[in-house]
């Protein structure tokens, strides 16, 4: 009776080292979607959160955003910090990485991918937080991250499915400022971590379904920063071929932020400016520095890396997309008000 519990013991924390994405319980799902709320909102720690489960959309977590599901997804890098587990690899992007910036010839890009080789699966979690997650540390959340509000997609998918997405990120060109990539590898993602893995012919964006663990299709675009154009309007838009409500970060820097953009006298692309997420209160795009998209009618969603600003058309970026319908009827639910066309009224 020891011995056998014993084994059991043994064998759960190895199920719980999988490399999947995991819910707030550390239950494995296949793919969430987080909305983290800004500082005026419960001082930046709580979020919403919806999986393949949430048939009523969104719900909010009893968990502070460091102690949820990114706690439980991240379990297998931060053990990996402390014991290096044999048949993993990880790659963290981010153009704000810890205790710096990247160049912006490099993509605007922030993300996640863990694999288990062994297990066959891995992770992609596309995000929007600078400086996450911290360097190497357990605690991994950055204390910048409660500030503003911010987005996050997690897919767990086939482990052979990194080839192509490494390849998107070579599109993207982003910033890796922390890997671990063994050399049998997908030597896609062994790529990313050199010197020089960029795309450097044309075509200068792809456009690539890919299929997660339990068979849901997601849908990733990827500009690279010669596509010279906005994300939204010049590829996501033209794409759809349906009326498009953008929201990203809106507070004006050196650069000026695009209009809403209507010169498709077919499909027209709007500025999501003012949001309310269940639970909390209205907020402006001044501090919400999620990036996402979802079309007026239908159930197309994108979870994204750009924002709508003149220079990032000259930078790298992508976004991972879902025609689940819970998730573009919870997304079109948050929208309070739209910068109009020129003659246009707004929404809402």
């Amino acid at each position: 009776a020891v011995r056998f519990l014993l084994s059991v013991w043994i064998f759960i924390p190895g199920c719980d080292s999988d490399v999947t994405c995991r819910n707030d319980n550390g239950a494995p799902v296949d793919w969430y979607i987080i909305y983290k709320y800004p500082r005026m909102i419960g001082g930046g720690l709580r979020y919403l959160y919806m999986d393949e489960h949430s048939t009523n959309g969104w719900t909010l977590s009893t968990k502070r955003i460091s102690k949820g599901a990114l706690l439980k997804t991240l379990a297998p890098l931060l053990d990996f910090y402390v014991s290096k587990t044999t048949d993993f690899g990880y790659l963290l992007y981010n153009d704000q990485p810890p205790g710096h910036d990247a160049s912006s010839s490099y993509g605007h890009s922030k993300g996640v991918v863990m694999l288990d080789k062994t297990g066959k699966t891995g992770v992609w979690l596309s995000h929007s937080t600078p400086r996450f997650p911290t360097y190497r540390n357990r605690n991994f959340w950055p204390n910048n991250g409660n500030d503003n509000a911010q987005t996050f997609l997690c897919v767990t998918f086939p482990y052979d499915s990194f080839r192509e997405i490494g390849e998107q990120l070579k599109y993207i060109h982003v910033y890796p400022f922390d890997h671990y990539i063994p050399t049998d590898f997908p030597k896609e993602l062994g790529c990313l971590t050199k010197q020089g893995c960029y795309r450097n012919k044309k075509p200068w964006y792809r456009m690539k379904t890919l299929t997660s663990k339990a068979n849901r299709e997601f849908y990733s675009f990827a500009k690279n920063k010669l596509f010279g154009d906005d994300l939204y309007s010049g590829l996501i838009l033209k794409k759809v071929k349906k009326n498009l409500y953008v929201r990203s970060w809106g507070k004006r820097g050196p650069t000026k932020l695009l209009a809403s953009n209507c010169e498709d006298p077919h499909r027209h692309l709007y500025n999501v400016k003012r949001v309310e997420l269940p639970h909390g209160a209205p907020f402006i795009d001044t501090v919400d520095h999620s990036k996402w998209c979802v079309t007026e009618r239908g159930a197309f969603t994108c979870i994204a890396d750009l924002n709508r600003m003149e220079s990032q058309k000259k930078r790298g970026g992508g976004a991972i997309c879902t025609t689940n319908h819970v998730v573009g009827r919870a997304f079109r639910a948050l929208i309070r008000k739209s910068e109009p066309c020129p003659h246009k009224k707004p929404r809402g």
